[in-house]
């Protein structure tokens, strides 16, 4: 049976300098997607032409917009590119340039040339659910989403907020935190 290997992590975008590779729906989608769980995320686009809809999202959040072609000077600084063009020489050219600095890149709908993939994302709070499908189906991960959406109560936020709280102020070695901890969330467990 295949096995999903990629490493799930949780990225601070506010501090890291992201860039956006084409203005067209695809570009607009993956601005959207980044913005919807990282409001303050730095991101800096570049295509020769913008979408009404993205150019409004952007002036609204801290999203830079360069008219430009794309160009391997636009990587200087950055650190996550994904490319969103309807070229897809252009897309390939991006991958390529990113991995010769280094720099993690997402080709959109090109699983082969992506160091990382946008999956379905759930947040209440501070709680937060990253949902991947490894690359093989976008819309499962997006259906796994409104699931949990569902199904996560809103007020979850205050029972981690409580437990943290708790964790605070429970004395002893670490082992023994955490198995205090344990202890309060196992009735959290669905049997």
């Amino acid at each position: 049976m295949e096995q999903n290997e990629l490493y799930p992590i949780f990225l601070k975008v506010s501090e890291l300098e992201v860039l956006i590779v084409g203005g067209g729906n695809v570009g607009l989608e993956k601005l959207v997607f980044l913005l919807k769980s990282s409001p303050n995320a730095k991101v800096t686009i570049v295509s020769i032409n913008f979408l009404p809809e993205l150019i409004t999202l952007a002036k609204k959040h801290k999203v830079e917009i360069i008219e430009a072609a794309y160009a391997f000077s636009f990587l200087k600084g950055k650190h996550i590119v994904i490319a969103a063009t309807d070229h897809i020489e252009v897309n390939i050219q991006v991958y390529k340039d990113c991995k010769q600095q280094n720099i993690l890149v997402n080709v959109a709908d090109n699983p082969p040339y992506c160091d990382f993939y946008m999956g379905g994302i759930v947040t209440k709070g501070n709680i937060k659910i990253a949902i991947s499908t490894n690359g093989k189906s976008p819309t499962l991960a997006k259906r796994l989403r409104q699931f949990f959406e569902e199904v996560i109560p809103d007020n979850i936020n205050e029972l981690a907020e409580n437990i943290n709280s708790y964790r605070k102020s429970t004395g002893g070695t670490f082992s023994e935190k955490v198995t205090a901890l344990n202890e309060l969330t196992k009735s959290l467990l669905i049997k």
